[in-house]
Protein backbone atom coordinates (compact mmCIF):
# COMPACT_ATOMS: atom_id res chain seq x y z
CA UNK A 1 0.00 0.00 0.00
CA UNK A 2 1.51 3.09 -0.67
CA UNK A 3 0.43 6.10 0.85
CA UNK A 4 1.04 9.94 -0.27
CA UNK A 5 1.90 12.17 2.79
CA UNK A 6 1.88 15.35 0.69
CA UNK A 7 -2.08 14.44 -0.90
CA UNK A 8 -3.01 13.13 2.18
CA UNK A 9 -2.20 16.59 4.40
CA UNK A 10 -3.90 18.39 1.60
CA UNK A 11 -6.92 16.32 2.15
CA UNK A 12 -7.08 17.11 5.76
CA UNK A 13 -6.59 20.38 5.17
CA UNK A 14 -9.42 20.98 2.80
CA UNK A 15 -11.91 19.29 4.95
CA UNK A 16 -10.43 20.81 7.98
CA UNK A 17 -11.36 23.73 5.83
CA UNK A 18 -14.83 22.56 4.67
CA UNK A 19 -15.66 22.19 8.43
CA UNK A 20 -14.47 25.43 9.76
CA UNK A 21 -15.53 27.55 7.01
CA UNK A 22 -18.76 29.88 7.31
CA UNK A 23 -21.51 29.22 5.01
CA UNK A 24 -21.62 30.90 1.56
CA UNK A 25 -18.12 32.14 2.39
CA UNK A 26 -15.39 31.04 -0.46
CA UNK A 27 -12.34 28.59 0.14
CA UNK A 28 -8.93 29.79 1.12
CA UNK A 29 -6.57 27.89 -0.09
CA UNK A 30 -3.98 26.44 2.74
CA UNK A 31 -0.45 26.24 2.29
CA UNK A 32 1.26 22.87 2.02
CA UNK A 33 4.12 22.21 4.29
CA UNK A 34 6.75 20.91 2.08
CA UNK A 35 9.00 19.47 4.93
CA UNK A 36 6.62 15.98 4.26
CA UNK A 37 8.24 16.01 1.01
CA UNK A 38 11.65 16.79 1.92
CA UNK A 39 11.86 14.11 4.83
CA UNK A 40 10.82 11.46 2.23
CA UNK A 41 13.25 12.49 0.16
CA UNK A 42 16.02 12.41 2.43
CA UNK A 43 14.58 8.68 3.71
CA UNK A 44 14.82 7.52 0.53
CA UNK A 45 18.29 8.87 0.15
CA UNK A 46 19.45 7.43 2.89
CA UNK A 47 18.12 3.68 2.39
CA UNK A 48 19.80 4.30 -1.08
CA UNK A 49 23.11 4.60 0.73
CA UNK A 50 22.69 1.84 2.96
CA UNK A 51 22.11 -0.51 -0.23
CA UNK A 52 25.13 1.28 -1.99
CA UNK A 53 27.44 0.00 0.97
CA UNK A 54 25.61 -3.20 1.67
CA UNK A 55 26.58 -3.95 -2.36
CA UNK A 56 29.91 -2.46 -2.11
CA UNK A 57 30.60 -4.87 0.89
CA UNK A 58 29.48 -7.87 -1.11
CA UNK A 59 31.36 -7.00 -4.02
CA UNK A 60 34.72 -6.32 -1.74
CA UNK A 61 34.16 -9.51 -0.25
CA UNK A 62 33.53 -11.46 -3.80
CA UNK A 63 36.95 -9.47 -5.09
CA UNK A 64 39.12 -10.63 -1.80
CA UNK A 65 37.72 -13.89 -1.96
CA UNK A 66 38.82 -14.27 -5.67
CA UNK A 67 42.62 -13.34 -4.53
CA UNK A 68 42.50 -9.71 -5.77
CA UNK A 69 45.61 -8.64 -4.65
CA UNK A 70 44.41 -4.95 -3.67
CA UNK A 71 42.51 -5.83 -0.95
CA UNK A 72 43.49 -6.50 2.45
CA UNK A 73 40.95 -8.36 4.96
CA UNK A 74 41.14 -5.50 6.70
CA UNK A 75 39.52 -3.20 4.17
CA UNK A 76 36.72 -6.06 4.28
CA UNK A 77 36.02 -5.96 7.10
CA UNK A 78 35.66 -2.42 7.96
CA UNK A 79 33.39 -2.05 4.67
CA UNK A 80 31.22 -4.70 6.05
CA UNK A 81 31.27 -3.34 9.68
CA UNK A 82 30.02 -0.03 8.31
CA UNK A 83 27.08 -1.56 6.77
CA UNK A 84 26.24 -3.50 8.81
CA UNK A 85 25.70 -0.48 11.46
CA UNK A 86 24.33 1.58 8.72
CA UNK A 87 21.83 -1.03 8.41
CA UNK A 88 20.98 -1.88 12.33
CA UNK A 89 20.12 2.01 12.11
CA UNK A 90 17.99 1.70 8.93
CA UNK A 91 16.08 -0.80 11.27
CA UNK A 92 15.93 1.24 14.15
CA UNK A 93 14.78 4.25 12.44
CA UNK A 94 12.09 2.12 10.76
CA UNK A 95 10.98 0.74 14.26
CA UNK A 96 10.96 4.48 15.43
CA UNK A 97 8.42 5.63 12.67
CA UNK A 98 6.23 2.23 12.91
CA UNK A 99 5.96 3.17 16.54
CA UNK A 100 5.09 6.90 15.77
CA UNK A 101 2.70 5.96 12.87
CA UNK A 102 0.88 3.39 15.77
CA UNK A 103 1.04 5.91 18.38
CA UNK A 104 -0.74 8.42 15.79
CA UNK A 105 -3.29 5.59 14.32
CA UNK A 106 -4.31 4.94 18.62
CA UNK A 107 -5.49 8.74 18.87
CA UNK A 108 -8.78 9.55 19.61
CA UNK A 109 -10.38 11.46 17.31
Amino acid sequence: MDVKANSLYQEMQAMAAQASAVPNAPMQRLEVNPSGSEFSDMLSQAINNVNGMQKESRTMQQRFEMGDPDLSLVDVMVAKEKSGIAFEATVQVRNKLLEAYKTIMNMPV
